[in-house]
């Protein structure tokens, strides 16, 4: 299996640590860095400040919303940081939340599934240097060629729901966020059925060791997911239906944060000592998982995860 990185950029840390977490990424050998977009950095910016910190480690931008970034931008970005940094930089695609895409930027979000099918098809040929030349029903790009060199990027497609992995079978790779080994096991099949050539990734949440700010970080995290479509069933059939029940009864997020068990957290998450999380592992392999984006929990005790990092750095796994 092949472990790569991915920035936790937790709210509740410093902003900064993302570069922290980077540097120990390419010190420490792992081949690629995922650079996400949340509250703080713009992707693009951020992956150029990597780029000029890091000596060699690859870069995947994203996921970026298709309802946000245009076909366009996004080429025009990954080629700006491929030529202002000289890395491979690739790029993820996914639809984000309603929260996002309605509330955050203002944009429609309407049929989401037909937006992330047509922006992959746009893209491809505008990241191979090629003139855009794509009308959609959702997003359109036409006249458009990169004056800068080509970044050829790999389309990684970020997925859960049916149509998303029907949109996935079109890129060269789909991730998952936030699955359990059985989860992920019936997502990598249901894509394969459609495309066996697609590489599947998992973003995994991991801490080596953890303390109890760890595993709060990490029952946090998952607290938003309970409730939704596809995610609920997916902890109901872990074992977490109660709790499943709970958190479709509208709680507030007090409440419902401290119904979370620590178990359910580890279920979509690499935790214990190194053997412990080298066992989860092999189940995600097991899974039909190819590669595992760690997403290395930051703490007090272990800043920009990079003690968990170097647990589980490409020099000792086999």
């Amino acid at each position: 299996m092949r472990l790569s990185v991915s920035l936790g950029l937790w709210q509740d840390r410093p902003a900064e640590e993302a570069l922290d977490t980077a540097r120990a990424a390419d010190d420490l050998g792992y081949p690629e860095l995922w650079v996400g977009e949340m509250a703080t950095y713009d992707a693009f910016a951020l992956a150029t400040a990597i780029g000029a910190a890091t000596r060699r480690i690859g870069l995947t931008v994203g996921p970026l919303a298709v309802a946000v970034r245009d076909p366009m931008t996004i080429a025009m970005g990954a080629a700006s940081v491929a030529a202002l940094t000289g890395r491979r930089v690739d790029v993820a695609v996914g639809t984000s939340s309603p929260l996002v895409v309605e509330g955050w930027h203002g944009r429609p979000r309407a049929r989401p599934a037909r937006a992330l099918r047509e922006a992959v098809t746009a893209l491809r040929p505008l990241l191979d240097g090629e003139r855009s030349a794509f009308t959609g029903e959702c997003l359109a790009s036409n006249g458009y060629r990169l004056r800068l060199p080509a970044p050829r990027s790999r389309l990684t497609v970020a997925a859960f729901g049916a149509a998303a992995v029907r949109a996935a079978a079109g890129a060269g790779r789909m991730v998952l966020n936030l699955v359990t080994p059985a989860s992920a096991a019936r997502l990598a099949g249901a894509v394969r059925a459609l495309n066996p050539e697609v590489t599947v990734a998992a973003w995994v949440i991991a801490a080596v060791d953890p303390d109890r700010e760890a595993l709060e970080r990490i029952r946090r995290a998952v607290t938003g997911y309970l409730a939704a479509p596809g995610y609920g069933e997916m902890f109901a059939e872990a074992g977490f239906g109660e709790v499943v029940a709970f958190a479709r009864t509208g709680p507030h997020p007090r409440d419902l944060l401290a119904a979370v068990p620590d178990e359910l957290a580890a279920s979509v998450s690499l935790l214990g000592d190194a053997a412990a999380v080298r066992a989860r592992l092999a189940a995600y392999a097991a899974a039909g998982v190819d590669e595992v984006a760690l997403v290395p929990v930051s703490t007090d005790r272990d800043p920009a995860g990079a003690a968990t990092l170097k647990a589980l750095g490409p020099a000792t796994w086999s």
